[in-house]
Formats: C-alpha cells, sequence, structure tokens
C-alpha cells in the first residue's frame, strides 16, 4: 500500500564559500547532504525525502533558495517548531528562512516562475580577503559602461549554447532571459567591501550549466576590451566569436531569489 505524502516549501539560504554546491556528491560537503542530515537528525525515525528547486556550484551562493521536504505518513505537527529546530542544528553558513505546506500537486522544479541570479564583482586593484566569499575581483580597469550595454543584449530569446559548459549538440539551447544588466551594487555591502561595486542582475525561468558565469566571463572580457559588442550578438546567434570564453569564478554569484 503506497504511503500517504505530504509536502512542504522550504526557502533556505546560505553562504557557499566551503560547499561542493547543492547536490549530494562522494566524499564532498554539500548543501543537500548538510540539510539531509541535519533533517535525519530532528525528523529521527521519521521517513522523509528532500527535491532541491536548482542546483548551485561550488562556492555559489544564495539569499533565497528552496527545497521541497516531503513526509510520509502523517503530517508535520508544527512547522513553526521544524523551523527553529532547523536553525538550531544547521551549520551557521545555513540559515532557513520558512516552511510552509504545499498541495500535492506543486512540484517544485515546475512551478518555478523565474529564478533571479546576481553577480557581484569590482575592478581596477585587489579588495580586502574578507569579501572573497561573494565578490569576485577584476584586477585590471574595465569599461563598466561598455559592459552594461553588453549585458543588455542577453536580454530576451536567444540561443545560448555558446554560454552552456559543454554543450550537447542535440540539445536546444533557445532560452528567454526576462531581464539581464548592469548595475551598482547596493545590495551587499560591508565595511570591508570596495567603495565601489557592481552586480549583474540576470532573470529567467532557467539556466545551463554555468551558463551565468560564462555570460560574466564574456562581460569581463569585455570590458577589458578582449571582445567586442558584434562578438557577443553574434556569439548569441551560435557564431563562433574570435575569443574563447571562460568561466567566471564561482564565489561571485548569488542566487537571489526564486518566485514560485
Amino acid at each position: 500500500m503506497k504511503k500517504k505524502r505530504f509536502g512542504y516549501l522550504v526557502t533556505i539560504e546560505f553562504l557557499g564559500y566551503r560547499y561542493h554546491g547543492w547536490q549530494k556528491q562522494p566524499e564532498k560537503k554539500t548543501i543537500h547532504h548538510m540539510v539531509d542530515r541535519t533533517l535525519k537528525y530532528i525528523l529521527k525515525e521519521r521517513v522523509f525525502k528532500t527535491l532541491g528547486a536548482s542546483r548551485t556550484d561550488a562556492m555559489v551562493s544564495a539569499n533565497e533558495a528552496a527545497f521541497e521536504l516531503f513526509i510520509y505518513e502523517e503530517p508535520l505537527e508544527n512547522t513553526t517548531l521544524l523551523l527553529h529546530d532547523l536553525n538550531t542544528n544547521l551549520p551557521q553558513d545555513i540559515r532557513a528562512k520558512s516552511i510552509q505546506e504545499v498541495s500535492t500537486s506543486f512540484n517544485i522544479i515546475q512551478d518555478s516562475k523565474f529564478k533571479e541570479y546576481h553577480y557581484v564583482f569590482a575592478h581596477g586593484k585587489k579588495f580586502h580577503p574578507f569579501a572573497a566569499p561573494i565578490l569576485t575581483t577584476i584586477i585590471e580597469n574595465l569599461d563598466i559602461e561598455l559592459m552594461r550595454e553588453g549585458a543588455k543584449l542577453f536580454k530576451g530569446k536567444h540561443n545560448f549554447k555558446s554560454y552552456c559548459y559543454k554543450p550537447n549538440p542535440e540539445k536546444q539551447y533557445h532560452r528567454e532571459l526576462l531581464e539581464c544588466e548592469i548595475v551598482d551594487n547596493d545590495i551587499y555591502t560591508a565595511s570591508f567591501f570596495p567603495e565601489k561595486s557592481y552586480l549583474l542582475k540576470v532573470k529567467g525561468k532557467g539556466f545551463g550549466r554555468h551558463q551565468i558565469r560564462l555570460m560574466m566571463g564574456a562581460l569581463i572580457r569585455l570590458g577589458k576590451r578582449e571582445l567586442s559588442l558584434n562578438d557577443i550578438s553574434n556569439s548569441l546567434r551560435n557564431q563562433p566569436i574570435n575569443v574563447s570564453l571562460y568561466v567566471a569564478p564561482a564565489s561571485g554569484l548569488i542566487l537571489h531569489q526564486i518566485k514560485f
């Protein structure tokens, strides 16, 4: 007889600097591993399962990530107590923000309306090491205004094959970005942050592997005048460009929010 299942949407935030991403991996410390280990301790003998809304790379952080918690046979008696117990037992760099019951028809992957990512960076010199977990430093001076123009090119429907890590020729890479712009950073601040920093803001339904970091890598090379706006335009039509792209460092990338 099939066990009755109850679903809960749990939102969390974390600093990913010492983790190998969300997904469980052998011999690696991951966010999913820490979440499940903590839930096993709290729920004791209760049967449960967790499913993440999206995967994040090693060292990527999240201001708002989410996973679905499935509890079998009997529902949770008190979600407020579970939230408290999670934050009591999770490591300091992971915090649960909310827990709410969802219907059996809810699908955490298919029911997300969009995800918004931020890539935080500064340029011109080396900055305080304390900023390293969430800010990428580009030692060279960058043409920020040119990069702002380049970021706008990614908005809309395009072929993002050039911005997917090890693309499969049989897959479709046409996606739509609802928003893509470089703005002054006034969201992530600290006394040890540089006086001026920026963030690439990207919003879309879904993204390919390393897509945003590859886009950021292209914009950094644009800012160094190693690429042109025309190169980026051509790349979005799946045309070859004169300089190979590179994956920007992971630690500057933050999953800012998920909307369901």
